[in-house]
């Protein structure tokens, strides 16, 4: 009921305004529509500047009157052209790409140093500069390039997990599209789930969190895929020595419809087979049959319902199989082994924008996430005679998530910034089942399950947060992020309070910190000397209570040249 109160009263303030004008719209591709997320719109003349939020909308207001506005976005063009500004003005812009990435990656303009910027520890890398580095057997991996950054370390080598400033794998929240994923690991650990063909834009916040970032304690890594092209079908495909990948993407509608799909798949399996047959000689009494894959899709529909609308469905299908299967004959005995193991990931999410007023934008979404593990062994041996012997056994575990979210960005000015929404999801846990068969030949069979039920939980979360300038020296961002969990007859209440600070000093210094509280309602129970992915969900429950932690952090901010410094 408050967040309705608020959402018709930031409806009248921005109705409200009889000197000041908004400018709005979308930044994209010109070539292929591509939002473009963090493109900057700076006002000259006014000296005030916005930046696209994640489905590329801006927002920005000033008095009446004449101005220069410059549009820039990293490996593009900048754009620069001049208003009119005696009423509300629409305006979508496109950017042409044409400035050489190698020398944009970190840009020096005078509207968007880092220091002034409010926003701390935040890291936005480029796909078109994850992709020109090294690649192990031909695979981009998104994940090992975030390793060579500070305060980010890797598990061990050959393995894609993130230990962030201290923190464990678990306390960071990996988001597709604005999705959790459990599980980011393919070929144990030696790639990441995420396809650099799919992706066009990631991040990763290692502290100062805003109140709209919440459940985890470590660090927010944010990936989001491509929209799809709306004017051209393109095609690419990559054939390498581990797998080989298929991109797809154009018009369903020419400037109103899009899609674009991904796949990969390992051919490990394809590889490895004759020489296991090789190193048997072709013995038709022993067979050995060993398998691995991976595989991966994305997928993405992008619609334009109209001026203010628009509808995004994302998709996500990752698995992993691995296991072995033998058998031998003994003259009048026969045995037989299968093992394996599989986990897999699936996501799907739809949302909707919607611009209510120039300066009010809102996202609803809903998604789905999967995580699912299994293991298990298959041994048998019967004899000419009909005697058999056979054991079996299963285990598996996993989480699935449906959650609903609403955000809204309010703009009033271009020195006033607001954000405010809410979150709910359902947690279904399974933390891990055996399924046991043990039959001698008999009638009577022993089949039987072993492992705890499966626990469900609900939390939700609203949050508010402001950042706004006072005076031309200090800017602020002040939050606070209340969430609850549901589980187990039991509820747990966390209130947190977010603050940021930027300080200009003399000499282009400004001095930064931030404040952070969080609190985190989902644990991973993992063995780290295995090598193997048994990982293991479980919800705080009313035995086991909620991971807390509190951040400060401080930097001095300065752009020597090119370069910044932090």
């Amino acid at each position: 009921m408050r967040l309705l109160f608020l959402f018709q009263f930031l409806i009248a303030t921005s109705l409200y305004s009889q000197t000041n004008f908004t400018l709005s719209g979308h930044v994209q591709d010109a070539s292929s529509g591509e939002q473009l997320i963090g493109a900057t719109v700076w006002c000259e003349d006014a000296e005030v500047g916005v930046a696209a939020n994640l489905y590329g909308f801006y927002s920005l207001t000033l008095p009446k009157g004449t101005y220069n506005v410059f549009v820039r976005y990293i490996g593009y063009a900048t754009q620069r052209f001049e208003i009119n500004l005696k009423e509300n003005i629409p305006m979508d812009i496109e950017l042409v790409a044409g400035t050489n990435l190698s020398e944009a990656l970190v840009t020096g303009e005078s509207f968007n140093k880092i220091e002034d910027q409010v926003q701390m520890s935040k890291i936005t890398i480029p796909i078109d500069q994850v992709k020109s580095l090294p690649a192990i057997g031909g695979e981009v991996d998104l994940l090992k390039v975030l390793q060579l950054l500070p305060g980010v370390q890797s598990g061990g080598e050959g393995t894609s997990g993130l230990y962030v400033r201290g923190g464990s794998p678990d306390q960071n929240l990996m988001l597709l599209d604005g999705v959790p994923l459990y599980s980011v690991n393919h070929l144990f650990g030696f790639f990441s789930v995420f396809n650099a063909d799919a992706v066009k834009n990631m991040s990763i916040t290692k502290g100062g969190f805003p109140a709209r970032y919440g459940g985890r304690l470590s660090s927010i890594l944010e990936i989001n895929m491509k929209d799809g092209h709306m004017k051209e079908y393109h095609g690419d495909a990559t054939v390498s020595v581990i797998a080989s990948k298929l991109t797809l993407e154009g018009p369903i509608v020419k400037d109103k419809a899009s899609f674009m799909i991904s796949g990969r798949r390992t051919y490990i399996d394809l590889l490895i087979t004759p020489l296991i047959a090789a190193t048997n000689n072709n013995n038709p009494d022993v067979s050995t049959d060993p398998r691995y894959f991976f595989f991966d899709l994305n997928a993405k529909l992008n619609w334009k319902v109209g001026k203010k609308d628009r509808l995004y469905f994302s998709a996500f299908q990752g698995k992993d199989d691995f296991g072995i299967a033998s058998s031998e004959n003994f003259g009048q005995n026969t045995s037989s082994l299968d093992f394996g193991l599989d986990w897999k990931n699936a996501i799907q999410a739809l949302r909707w924008n919607h611009e209510w007023t120039p300066k009010l934008f809102s996202n609803v979404t809903l998604t789905r996430s999967l995580y699912e593990f299994n293991t298990g062994a298959d041994v048998s041996e019967t004899s000419t005679e009909g005697d058999s012997l056979r054991f079996a056994a299963l285990y598996n575990s996993g989480i699935e998530d449906f959650t609903g979210r609403v955000d809204f960005d309010f703009a009033p000015n271009a020195r006033h910034f607001v954000k405010f929404g809410a979150n709910f999801t359902n947690h279904t846990f399974s933390p891990g089942a055996t399924a046991l068969e043990l039959d001698f030949g008999e009638v009577n069979a022993i089949d039987t399950v072993l492992g705890p039920s499966d626990i469900t939980s609900n939390d939700a979360f609203v949050y508010i947060e402001d950042e706004f300038d006072l005076g031309d020296r200090v800017k602020v961002n002040l939050g606070v992020h209340a969430s609850a969990l549901m589980v187990q007859d039991t509820s747990y209440y966390s209130f947190q309070p977010r603050a940021a600070l930027n300080l200009k000093l003399p000499g282009g210094y400004a001095l930064k910190s931030s404040f952070a509280r969080m609190a985190q309602y989902v644990n991973l129970l993992t063995n780290e000397g295995l090598g193997l992915p048994t990982d293991l969900w479980v919800p705080s429950t009313a035995r086991i209570r909620p991971q807390q932690s509190w951040q400060v952090a401080m930097g001095l901010a300065k752009t020597f040249g090119e370069i910044e410094v932090t």
